[in-house]
């Protein structure tokens, strides 16, 4: 995968962390590093899993398998060896924990987007301030063994994008996302991609494991979250991307995210 050269490049975490990630044997080291708006950390892989989290500002991170939006009180799971960039949407305070393979049975195996408790944020902030070579108190080692047990407890959001490989399909996401609109229909995509409705309902499926609805949803996230993060308000947000009215995007909102758009923005 290529990074966008537009975007101004730095390193990843703090080195002494890069070194530590492979010469230390704890289950867990956790980083710290903050990041300007449109920065840019270029196509990398880590030998640990690694759960990227912002306290502030907005993440995009992209691989192979697709494109990870990681805003506020979320997080970004990613397992060891997955080749990704991250891309800055506003001033990013990140903390980052890198996973030893197997430390946990039950960590994801998959990348995944997550929602980040309060006791998790307060654990990575806690881990991220604790030398990563060592050595550590009892308190310490009981932080990082606490962060390591609730990872697995961490609950799914969908904020994953998955894009189709048909070039008919990828030209409309594309489209799409460069034009957000909450009305478009079936029948227009299907006509426009020179289907049948049950044939494109069924292919695009196949093609992005989501159906119409549910993708344009998730686009639409990804079109609202880097605004809100930048303080457009939300009405503005809300109707650019086709909303008849505040009220119904802050409801479809709520549902994807489980708390309104004011929680990552500015007021209405």
């Amino acid at each position: 995968m290529e990074a966008d050269p537009s975007y101004r490049e730095q390193t990843a975490v703090p080195q002494p962390t890069l070194d530590a990630l492979d010469i230390s044997s704890a289950p867990v080291i956790a980083a710290a590093a903050d990041y300007p708006d449109y920065q840019l950390v270029p196509p990398h892989k880590h030998s640990r899993s690694q759960l990227i989290h912002a306290l502030e500002g907005v993440l995009l991170v992209r691989a192979d398998a697709g494109r990870w939006m990681v805003p506020k009180d979320h997080a970004l799971w990613l397992p060891a060896e997955t080749v990704h960039s991250v891309e800055m949407l506003g001033n990013v305070r990140m903390r980052s924990a890198y996973v030893l393979p197997g430390a946990h049975p039950a960590l994801p195996e998959a990348i995944r987007v997550v929602h980040v408790t309060p006791l998790m944020r307060e654990l990575l902030k806690a881990a991220a301030a604790l030398p990563p070579l060592g050595p550590l108190d009892a308190r310490d080692t009981l932080v990082n063994h606490l962060l390591l047990h609730e990872i697995p407890r961490l609950s799914e959001r969908p904020l994953a994008l998955a894009f189709p490989t048909d070039p008919r399909l990828a030209r409309l996401c594309r489209e799409f996302i460069a034009s957000p609109d909450a009305h478009v229909a079936i029948d227009d995509w299907a006509a426009r991609a020179g289907m049948s409705r049950r044939s494109f309902t069924r292919h695009f499926q196949q093609e992005t494991g989501l159906s119409l609805s549910r993708w344009r949803q998730q686009a639409s996230l990804f079109a609202a979250l880097p605004r809100l993060a930048a303080g457009q308000p939300v009405t503005t947000v809300a109707l650019d991307l086709g909303y008849e009215s505040v009220a119904a995007f802050t409801t479809m909102f709520r549902r994807m995210l489980g708390s309104p758009p004011r929680t990552y923005g500015i007021k209405v």
